[in-house]
């Protein structure tokens, strides 16, 4: 079946900053000095990737020791059709490798030239490093063949000192396509031209945004079309005080939830216009649009809200909505 609505690509995604402890800032660091490190346990095993205990008696683990840089593939999966944050471009195999010195096997990419007659369990590997290093498990890019590691020579370059990666960044990212139906583009579509539309629910009458299929209250169809005000009041609101790399201005900042004129669920945006401590439950905001030229089917098509300067709502307008 076939709709109006709109579909294209979306993207899910932020970056935070971790902490990494004592041990993996360790481990992360040698990467970023193009070794590899294990860790013994009071058992004699040898532990790579190193973990901060003993998987088996929780007991701390002892000093660092290096190990490899060759091993052996002890198993692996072949992947055809690398995707784009994959290490490497051509078909490769995700491989559990065991580092010469160690007990414990690593799963890292093995590149043997985009042929999966060339990966077999038992194949000695050795590192193929990238050339600009940060102490991340990326530097190692992948794992080759020892021949062809034997003829392959890569200049690199540590962007840092040597010592343990206190830091690092972790990225979350998602790709995937989204279709907004039928009902949704109805108010992404308003939002290109300044209007803001909700659907009413003819049994009980409210007016949701955006607008949906069926009331969940009363369970019929709310797909009457209906116009709102871009002007409303702040129901709720939340002070963003740390920074994250994804902030839309330095903090602190306000996210609020807002009551717009006719509508009976809140929408949630920015305000801007007045200190954040001055932003209180009850304030009477209206939207900033962007520029006619920035205009699209879009919540960024509102900038944010700023005071209106009319008087502030009374609670009791506002507590069958928080």
């Amino acid at each position: 079946m076939q709709h109006d609505g709109f579909e294209a690509p979306y993207r899910l995604e932020y970056t935070y900053r971790r902490s990494t402890g004592p041990v993996i800032g360790r481990f992360l660091g040698a990467l970023r000095d193009r070794r590899l490190e294990g860790v013994k346990t009071s058992a004699g095993r040898v532990l790579s990737p190193p973990g901060e205990y003993d998987p088996e008696t929780g007991e701390d683990v002892g000093a660092p020791i290096d190990v490899g840089p060759g091993g052996v593939v002890t198993t692996w999966t072949w992947i055809a059709e690398p995707k784009p944050l994959h290490p490497v471009a051509r078909p490769f195999a995700w491989a559990l490798v065991r580092l010469d010195g160690a007990d414990t096997a690593m799963l890292h990419a093995v590149d043997v030239g985009g042929d999966s007659g060339n990966i077999r369990t038992g194949l000695r590997v050795s590192p193929r490093w990238r050339a600009v290093r940060t102490g991340s498990i990326r530097d190692l890019e992948c794992f080759v063949p020892e021949d062809l590691s034997a003829r392959t020579e890569v200049r690199t370059l540590a962007t840092e000192s040597s010592g343990p990666v206190a830091m690092m960044p972790s990225s979350v990212q998602l790709d995937y396509t989204i279709t907004a139906g039928r009902h949704l583009s109805t108010y992404l579509r308003a939002l290109a031209t300044k209007r803001i539309v909700g659907g009413r629910c003819p049994s009980c009458t409210k007016v949701y945004l955006p607008p949906r299929g069926a009331c969940p209250t009363c369970g019929v169809p709310a797909d009457a079309e209906t116009e709102v005000a871009d002007r409303g009041t702040v129901t709720t609101f939340c002070i963003i005080r740390i920074p994250f790399d994804a902030a839309p201005f330095p903090p602190p900042y306000a996210s609020v939830a807002v009551l717009l004129d006719g509508a009976d669920m809140p929408i949630f945006h920015l305000v801007r216009g007045v200190e954040p401590e001055e932003v209180r439950m009850g304030m009477r905001v209206r939207a900033v649009w962007v520029p006619d030229a920035e205009l699209g089917p879009t919540l960024a098509s509102i900038r944010w809200f700023e005071p209106s300067g009319e008087p502030d709502a009374s609670y009791e307008s506002i507590e069958g909505h928080l």
